[in-house]
């Protein structure tokens, strides 16, 4: 009797110091949380678009007006970078494209019949933006260039080309499908300026303005490519 108390003695006696033990080692310690970063803009990109352009050509031929409105589907390529301030929205890079435009239209005047085209034509851009997480809302505005392209038939025919370049200036919403692909709504206004053109001896003056709506989709290389 005496042995099996001392048994029960002892086995309590171990399991009050196990406990004790077990409190002073406290609870497991939890592990610590991963901050999962947030969607950043900043990296180089590749993309394509298309869209719809009208522009307006207000031409004169042997001082007379021969005006037009081509319009017509543009289709084309960008690349760019975009840099996003460390703990902040703004969004700041700078974007090339080339297009092609197959807008034409022909307008009458001093008896001769003219019509523009623009062709290739392609525009160098800085772009500021404003970054909502996956959502970007910018503004972009710069340089443009055009190969625009005359022919005449009438008192004058022949046809003369030349490379113009002006300004434009727009706007867009682009959102991250996902890390790398994004897609894009854009708006842009260009003026090619007033242009010079010779056709069979006729000297003719062109003033081009342009308005477009592009759809673009673009991938997102990471930031370490």
């Amino acid at each position: 009797m005496r042995r099996i108390a001392g048994l029960v003695g002892a086995t309590i006696a171990l399991l009050s110091g196990g406990a004790a033990v077990a409190a002073d080692l406290g609870a497991p310690a939890l592990a610590p949380e991963v901050s999962v970063p947030s969607f950043s803009w900043t990296g180089p990109y590749v993309g394509v678009h298309a869209g719809y352009d009208w522009f307006k050509a207000d031409s004169k031929v042997n001082g007379f007006s021969a005006n037009s409105s081509p319009s017509g589907v543009t289709v084309g390529g960008y690349v760019g970078y975009n840099h996003q301030l460390d703990g902040s929205p703004l969004v700041l890079g700078i974007e090339a494209d080339l297009g092609f435009s197959d807008a034409k239209d022909s307008g009458r005047g001093g008896g001769t019949r003219l019509r523009t085209d623009l062709g290739l034509n392609g525009a160098v851009r800085g772009r500021v933006g404003y970054a909502f997480e996956r959502f970007l809302v910018y503004g972009a505005g710069g340089l443009a260039f055009a190969d625009r392209d005359t022919k005449a038939r009438g008192l004058a025919n022949g046809s003369d080309d030349t490379v113009a370049v002006g300004w434009t200036i727009g706007g867009g919403v682009e959102a991250a499908l996902s890390d790398n692909v994004t897609a894009r709504v854009e708006y842009r206004y260009s003026d090619f300026g007033t242009d010079s053109f010779s056709v069979a001896g006729t000297r003719m003056k062109s003033d081009v303005t342009d308005n477009r709506v592009l759809l673009g989709l673009g991938y997102k290389f990471s930031t370490g490519w």
